[in-house]
């Protein structure tokens, strides 16, 4: 079986993860550096010193380029990262399903869980009314997606839908076994 995911992946989403949040906590602590020197200064000033008003204006300036740094690189950097690292973490102690079904088309990609996934959809037999349905496997999108065509019948191992192993078992033929393909012979 072809393994997506090595065992180093998780410890370098950790380590990227770390590096993201000392760039943010370098600059929160230069900010705040600098603000408290602000105040320092200002409290010093004589009442009603004209260097009051560039003091407060250097001020707002400072904190808007905080804010301004801080909620992007915060709210998509990091979320970003920390959901990558969480997806890691579910895959390595999560319960692992194991099946076999036919590869039936690729789908669109999505946000799921906060990782961009492609979804591949596979028909899968159902129990009780015995119809075919449609099972939507996630493939990671930072990962090369595998050589699946349409009809190829693939065994799988995956951890809440998203693809962690898969080997194609069968390759499709042109013509009659299309439709033994579909009905699940």
């Amino acid at each position: 079986m072809i393994k997506l995911y090595r065992d180093e992946d998780l410890y370098d989403a950790v380590l990227q993860r770390r590096r993201i949040l000392g760039v943010f906590f370098g600059v929160l602590g230069a900010y705040l550096a600098g603000l408290i020197a602000l105040i320092v200064y200002y409290i010093s000033l004589p009442f009603e010193d004209p260097n009051a008003t560039w003091v407060i204006w250097v001020t707002g300036i400072l904190t808007t380029l905080f804010l301004f740094f801080s909620f992007p690189f915060m709210g998509i950097k990091f979320k970003r990262c920390n959901s990558y690292c969480k997806m890691l973490k579910f895959i390595s102690v999560g319960l692992k399903e194991y099946s076999v079904s036919p590869f039936l088309e690729i789908d669109d990609w999505v946000n799921r869980d906060g990782v961009d996934v492609n979804v591949a959809n596979f028909a899968v037999k159902g129990v009780k009314r015995n119809e075919t349905m449609i099972r939507s496997i996630y493939v990671d999108g930072e990962k090369p997606f595998p050589p699946f065509r349409e009809g190829d019948i693939v065994k799988m191992i995956s951890q809440g839908n998203l693809l962690i192993e898969y080997e194609i078992e069968r390759r499709k033929e042109e013509g009659s076994q299309t439709e033994e393909i579909e009905k699940g012979e």
